[in-house]
Formats: structure tokens, sequence, C-alpha cells
């Protein structure tokens, strides 16, 4: 090997190191007697190891302290316990603490130790420092009462001075749980009595102040319950935290939480805490408020007018039950805080369900909202002029400080409208027949009253009197002539008795052109059911007759036989213009036959004035000669004067008026009259017949 070799060079140098530390030691002497802890050990024992504790060629004493004291070197390298306490430099220098070499009863824990880690001396060490905390009875206590060697100048072998305790109560205290509590003592217990109980670590989820303060732990944490003590781990986190609503009934609306909770982003059982603290001690805590926004969420939104008031005018604080004094009330309920000013009208009726909104803004009361449509549920729908009508013309106040009535007031026509027709048609229909608004109602609407709907009038049915024929064809204001200015009642359509008086009949219209013929005691006042002039005549026209005309029942003059078979023109000469009563007819020359035809006999029959051509002669051409000799002269015509002819005896005459007709009268009934004086066998016969 070259003597330039890095090897060899430190070789030699590792030899001369170690030389040297040989002969150093064995020239060091000791500074004293080192302490009895330390002195009961065989390895330092004498005073002759010093590498033993101040390290040797390759360690320092920090090292060589901490061989023997591992837990302290964990402590001081974790930072925890009372060697975590000092700042590191001053933790890995054992000597600034813990001297020796200063006789066998010097005590290497000492108030210079407890200095160290910022104590005065011993007995005012803090225990805080280690994270316990020591108060009530604890503060009372020695030292040895916890640290059976703490004033032990010489510690056994293996025992520990302060070291090697636990800080769990169980360490110490008998368990009167038997186990059965998962969280530690502490969480419950303190340290100046056993009963005085508490939450340590419960204001992570819940403080326990206000109304949570006085309350017992059994009561939230029953032994039954998922959330029971002895459930509880140590740490307290095992279960989630409760919300409000698994403890307290909510009494608000859920739209309400919900709305609330979603504001806040909470979960809705936990949104208590918004408005209720767990300082409050009542829910109802005089300072509690609610903003508007959160008003709103209830369904009632503070909104002008509804935003002056306090809330004590809405919500009574007298009233203790919370569903009474906030009843959870409508934007539409304003019943509720607002007097009724109809006095109870529409407390009933088709109105009763709704609300003052149904007739009103939410903001003000005046003007209303009260729609047609809605009026359409009373009994009175308004269309027609009754559209534009004001409701105070119709809905008025019987007295200034009385409410304006609504419900009750009439909805029939008669009870704003004077009747024009001066009650004529007040009995016209029957009360099954009677509409909804009265009589006026069946013929007239809402529009104007001169507006008669289809199928018209039923002129029949109201007046008896029907309209048909040339009446139909007639304008009404041909019976009814419009008057100049309206009446009080505001008509203008003209009556009939005010233009042609009192109904008559058909001459209250037309004039009779028969001069009561027809109308005298032996007239039939009615023919199957008909009267006046509608006994012959019907609508269509005065010259028709529908049923006929029964000329011997009106004229006591029948027409049969020839008469039967002659037109009415035969007897009535057409006019070429009416007359003055109208009649277009001439009425006949009379009743008698020589009224009518010439009187062939020249008054041979003639008595009182008159013919009776009846007496001899019938109707029928074809037997128009009816005379019975035997009955209607004074000679029978018997044996021979049966078989002779008419003529034998009545031959033709010249009168005195110079006209030639056949002499039937007078003629002498006695046989001389024709035969003179002579007996012949006529006269012969007569004899024996005697």
């Amino acid at each position: 090997m070259s003597w330039r070799s890095p090897k060899l060079w430190i070789t030699v140098c590792s030899l001369l190191a170690v030389s040297m530390v040989a002969i150093v030691d064995t020239r060091r002497t000791s500074p004293g007697p080192i302490a009895g802890v330390h002195a009961q050990l065989d390895e330092i024992d004498g005073g002759n190891s010093c590498s033993q504790c101040h390290g040797g060629w390759f360690s320092d004493m920090t090292s060589a302290c901490l061989d023997c004291h591992a837990v302290i070197g964990e402590q001081i390298e974790s930072r925890r316990g009372v060697h975590g306490i000092p700042n590191k430099a001053l933790a890995d220098n054992c000597a600034a603490c813990h001297g020796d070499h200063h006789g066998a009863n010097f005590a290497l824990v000492n108030d210079r130790a407890f200095r160290g880690i910022g104590a005065k001396s011993k007995a005012e060490f803090d225990h805080n420092a280690i994270g316990f905390e020591m108060n009530g009875r604890h503060a009372e206590i020695g030292c040895v009462d916890c640290h059976e060697h703490a004033e032990a100048s010489l510690l056994p072998e293996g025992a520990k001075r302060f070291q090697g305790l636990s800080q769990a109560c169980g360490s110490c205290h008998e368990d009167p749980h038997e186990g059965r509590m998962q969280v530690s003592c502490a969480s419950c217990h303190g340290q100046t009595q056993w009963d005085q109980l508490h939450s340590q670590g419960h204001e992570r989820f819940l403080p326990l102040i206000g109304g949570h303060g006085d309350v017992g732990c059994r009561q939230c944490h029953a032994e039954s319950d998922a959330h029971s003590l002895e459930s509880m781990g140590d740490t307290g986190a095992r279960l989630a935290a409760r919300e409000c609503s698994a403890c307290h009934a909510s009494p608000h609306s859920d739209p309400f939480v919900i709305q609330v909770a979603q504001a806040v982003a909470k979960p809705s059982g936990a949104s208590c805490v918004v408005c209720h603290s767990a300082e409050h001690t009542l829910f109802r805590e005089p300072s509690l408020k609610i903003s508007a926004e959160q008003h709103a969420f209830t369904g009632y939104r503070l909104d002008a007018p509804h935003d002056a008031p306090l809330c004590a005018d809405c919500h009574d604080p007298r009233l203790q039950q919370f569903s009474e004094r906030y009843p959870g009330r409508s934007p539409d309920a304003c019943s509720a805080c607002h007097a009724d000013p109809h006095g109870g009208q529409f407390a009933t009726g088709p109105y009763a369900a709704q609300e003052c909104t149904a007739c009103h803004a939410r903001a003000h009361f005046v003007p209303n909202t009260f729609t047609a449509e809605q009026h359409a549920l009373s009994k009175l729908v308004l269309d027609g002029k009754h559209a534009t009508t004001q409701c105070n013309d119709c809905h008025t106040k019987p007295a200034e400080d009385a409410p304006r009535v609504f419900q009750g007031t009439a909805a029939e026509c008669a009870a704003c409208h004077r009747d024009a027709h001066g009650g004529f048609f007040e009995d016209s229909l029957t009360p099954e027949e009677l509409p909804d608004h009265g009589s006026c109602a069946a013929c007239h609407t809402t529009t104007t009253f001169a507006e008669i709907p289809a199928p018209g009038f039923d002129h029949l049915r109201f007046t008896d009197f029907a309209i048909l024929g040339a009446h139909a064809q007639s304008e009404c204001a041909s019976c009814h002539p419009s008057a100049a200015a309206p009446d009080e009642s505001g008509r203008t359509f003209g009556r009939v008795e005010e233009h042609f008086g009192a109904f008559t009949g058909c001459i209250t219209c037309h004039t009779d052109p028969h001069q009561g013929r027809f109308d005298t005691p032996s007239s039939p006042r009615e023919v199957e059911g008909r009267t006046d002039c509608a006994r012959c005549h019907d609508e269509s026209s005065f010259r028709a007759f529908p049923r006929g005309f029964d000329h011997g029942r009106w004229t006591g003059f029948q027409l049969v036989g020839a008469h039967g078979r002659v037109s009415c023109s035969s007897c009535h000469e057409p006019l070429h213009a009416p007359d003055s009563v109208g009649r277009t007819w001439q009425a006949a020359l009379g009743n008698k036959c020589s009224d009518c035809h010439f009187d062939p006999h020249a008054g041979q029959f003639e008595a009182r004035g008159a013919n009776s051509c009846a007496q001899c002669h019938s109707d029928a051409l074809e037997n128009f000669i009816a005379f019975n000799h035997d009955r209607d002269s004074r000679f029978p015509l018997r044996e021979q004067h049966a078989e002779i002819a008419c003529s034998a005896c009545h031959k033709p005459w010249v009168s005195a008026s110079g006209e030639e007709v056949v002499r039937f009268r007078p003629l002498g009934t006695e046989c001389v009259d024709c035969h003179g004086v002579q007996e012949d066998v006529l006269m012969r016969r007569k004899r024996r017949s005697r």
C-alpha cells in the first residue's frame, strides 16, 4: 500500500484519536458523587463510567440520557408531555434542568427543573401545560396523591416519579357505570364533585345555555335512545348531530319551514336556529324578530299597506297558544282583522265561502273588483242596460250609518221600474209560469223595453185577444198609436182605450156595418163558443164566412129551394164603393116575397097590406105550387070538382089596374055562382048525398 493512499491516512488518524481519548479518560477525575437514583445502577455506580451518561467518542450526553430515558425522547420528538413544553434546544440539553454530582441525596427533579418548563416550583406546576386541567377537588390534593413517588428521595427500581400515569379518570377512580359509557368521565363530570354534571364539548353540537341550560342529560339522551349517553363515543361524533325537529315539534307550516331552510342553505329540521337561538329561554322571546322576507314565507307578504301595523296589531300577545296567536292567515283572510262593513250580508248565499278579496283588491277596498260574472251568481245577471248601471243605483243605504244593502235586494223588475202597463198583466201568468224577475221578464229584455224577443208578444196569452189574419198584417200602431210624449212611466206606446174607448168587442175598433141587426134580443149571443162578430166572421176578411152563414138563423129567412141556389148578389146588390159604414153589399129589399117578386095575382091574396105567398107556394121550383084546395080555401074539391082542371074555375081576368091575371079570389062558393039556377046532374047528386 502506498503512503499516499487515503485509507492509510484514515486508519492512522483514527488510532491517534482513540489513543488521545484513552489518555484523557485515564486522567479525568469525577466532580462529585452522583445522585442516589443513578448510583443504584450497577453500570454507572462508582463514578468511573462517565461515558455511560456523558457519552463517548461518538455520542453526546443527551444521547446517553435518552438511551436510558426513551419515553422522554419520545415526548421531545412529539412535542408532548412535560418535555415537549420547552423549545427543542432546551429540551435537548438535559443538564440545563437536571444537574448531578451533587451527592446521593440530590433530587434530579427539583424546582429548577420545573422552572425550565415555566413553573415557579414543583408545587405550582400547571397541569394544563400537559393537557390535564386540574381544578376543584384535584387542586386540593398533593402531588403524592397521584404521583406515589413524587417526594421519594430514591425511586424503587423501575418506578417512575411523575411519568407513566394516565389522564383517564378510571385510572384513579372506580367506574360506577361499569364500562357502559363510551365517553370520558370528564365529558359529564367536573372535578369538584361527581353529581355536578356538565357536558364538555357539547357546544360543538348545541350550546347548553338558555332554554337548554337546565335540561337534564337523560331528557335528550335517554338510555333506550339512539343518542343515549351509553352510545356516545369519546369524541361525541359517532352519530350526526340531531336537528331541532328531533326534540321540538314545529308549530310552523311545512312550506314556511322549507323556504326558511332554503334561504340559509340548512336542512329543514335545523332551520329553527334562523330565528331561535340556543340562548333563548322561550321560543317567544320579546326580542325575537322576523324579517319581511321571512314573513312572506308564511304565505302573507307584508306589502303596503300591511307593512305599517306592528306585530302585536295582528298577533295578540295576550294569546298563549301559538295556533291562536299565529293562526296562519292567508293573504285573502281580510275578515280576520277587518270588520265586515256589509253587516254579514255575505255570510250566507252564493258568496258565503269567499273572502273580501273576491270583490276587493288586497291593498284597497275602493274601487271594488266585483265583476258581472260574479254578479251572475246572484239572482240577477248583469247584462244589457244593467251592465252599465252603477252599483249604488240598485244597492242603497237605508240610513247614513247603515251598511249598504246587497243581500236581499229585490231582483224583480218592478222593484226598480214603474209598471208602464198599470198592472194590466199582473195576473196574466200562473206562479209556475212567472219568470224569476217577475212578469216583465216574460216579454221584455234588459236591453230596451221596446225590444220584444222572439217569438214576440203572445197577444192572446196576455190580452185574451188573438192577433190573426188581417190583424196580424197590421202594425201595432194601428191599435196602439204612439203618444207624442212619454207618460210618467216612460211609455209612448198608446193604449187601446185611449183611442177607441173601453174594449167591447170588435165594434171597439170597427163600425158595425149591420147597424145592430144581429145584436137584437132574438139574435144568438154565442155560436159554438164564439161571440161578437166572430159568430160569423174571422180575422182574415169580413167577406169571408169560414163556417158559412145561417141565413135563416140570423135573418129569419131560410134559403131553401130556389133561394138556396141563387147567389148572394141576387138579393144583395154589390156596391161600387163602400158606404158610410164600410159596407160593400146592398141590404136585401126585404124578407117578404113581394119585396123581390112581382105579384102575379094583382093583390088578390093581400091581407093587411101584405101577401102571404108561402101559403100557396114553396121555395122548390119543381113543386112551386103547394096549394091545398081542401085546406087552404073555403071550397073543398070533392067528387066531380076534384077531377076538373083549375082553369075550369079560375079564368083570366083584367084587374082594376088593367092587368090580365088569373082570377082566384074572390070567387063564389055556391053552385049557382058557377052553374046558375038550372038543376043539373051535379045538383041532384048533391041533394041525395044530404
